[in-house]
């Protein structure tokens, strides 16, 4: 992404959905690669085991890379066991060395809501991660859902992140979408994002509000009626788009909740199974149908699942 910094970015609209878009050479030839792998992923035994994991890979880049580190949360369930280990390491001082390395924004966000209401990511991320953690790292650049203009907001939480240099981890999840669809971040199907979208402003759908707010009581927040119903009259999502996701160096991406949200069975079913056309226009077309489809084209994904999202 950063390569691009210096393009203008470019309002796009489509039917009702806003996208804010930049031409951008690399992720062209990403979307267009014509060698397209077998999607991998990997079982492990538990959700802890998951949190581990991508914790290891955080301690993997760090590694890999001098200077500062740039992530992008996943919200929900699908990274609760890693914020939970990290909150224990940032108390006893173990980490500080990375975790004072570490700008970190939020990927996606309903709105309009107050950013303390604890169907907001912020919130969670608050509870899950501690106080230390917060105070050690270098930033955090959440995605502001309590102004009156929030194309104007996006577009400055996305220079910030692109003077940063990019994103070096970018930890995804996967969404379940009528049928058998899915969505990553908030980008949901039928929604026209393109490739050189970094991030869109899209009307509510029934179905992402319900998952959210589901999903938020599922991992143990403590919400209100007050700040259920203030979530329930939230108008779009903020999100960031493809060509976020097909620029960050690293995408780790961890479905967990099988259980609790079983749609998602299906929708990794044909995530794995459908087969990417070579025809770009037809791709396109694919992509924007199951935006789930979009870790497919990126060359650098480990994808960490449990058992139970391959049973019958």
């Amino acid at each position: 992404m950063s390569a691009s910094v210096q393009q203008k970015i470019v309002r796009r609209q489509f039917e009702e959905n806003i996208w804010l878009a930049r031409e951008n050479d690399k992720i062209r030839e990403i979307f267009a690669c014509s060698s397209i792998e077998p999607y991998k992923f990997e079982v492990l035994e538990s959700e802890e085991a998951v949190g581990q994991a991508m914790f290891n890979e955080l301690q993997k880049t760090a590694t890999e890379k001098t200077g500062d580190l740039t992530i992008v949360l996943l919200g929900g369930r699908g990274a609760q066991a890693m914020y939970r280990l990290i909150n224990k390491k940032a108390e006893t001082g173990e980490i500080d060395d990375l975790l004072g390395r570490l700008h970190v924004f939020t990927q996606d966000a309903l709105a309009p809501i107050r950013m303390n209401n604890a169907f907001s990511f912020v919130r969670d991320f608050e509870r899950l991660l501690g106080d230390a953690f917060f105070k050690k790292i270098k930033s955090f650049t959440p995605m502001q859902t309590d102004t009156n203009d929030l194309e104007t907001a996006l577009a400055d939480y996305l220079e910030k992140l692109e003077n940063l240099g990019g994103i070096d981890i970018f930890f995804l999840g996967l969404g379940p979408e009528a049928k058998a669809a899915s969505h990553l971040c908030y980008i949901k199907p039928d929604s026209g994002a393109k490739y050189n979208d970094l991030a869109g402003i899209i009307p509510i759908s029934q179905t992402i509000l319900e998952h959210h707010i589901s999903k938020f009581k599922a991992g143990g927040s403590a919400v209100s009626e007050t700040d259920e119903a203030e979530t329930r009259g939230a108008t779009h999502i903020l999100t960031l788009g493809p060509s976020a996701i097909l620029g960050a160096g690293k995408i780790v991406q961890s479905i967990v909740d099988a259980a609790t949200a079983p749609a998602k069975k299906e929708s990794f079913k044909r995530v794995l199974d459908t087969k990417i056309s070579d025809d770009l226009p037809m791709r396109e077309a694919q992509m924007d149908e199951n935006p789930g489809l979009w870790l497919r084209l990126h060359p650098n994904v480990r994808s960490l699942v449990l058992p139970n999202l391959l049973d019958e």
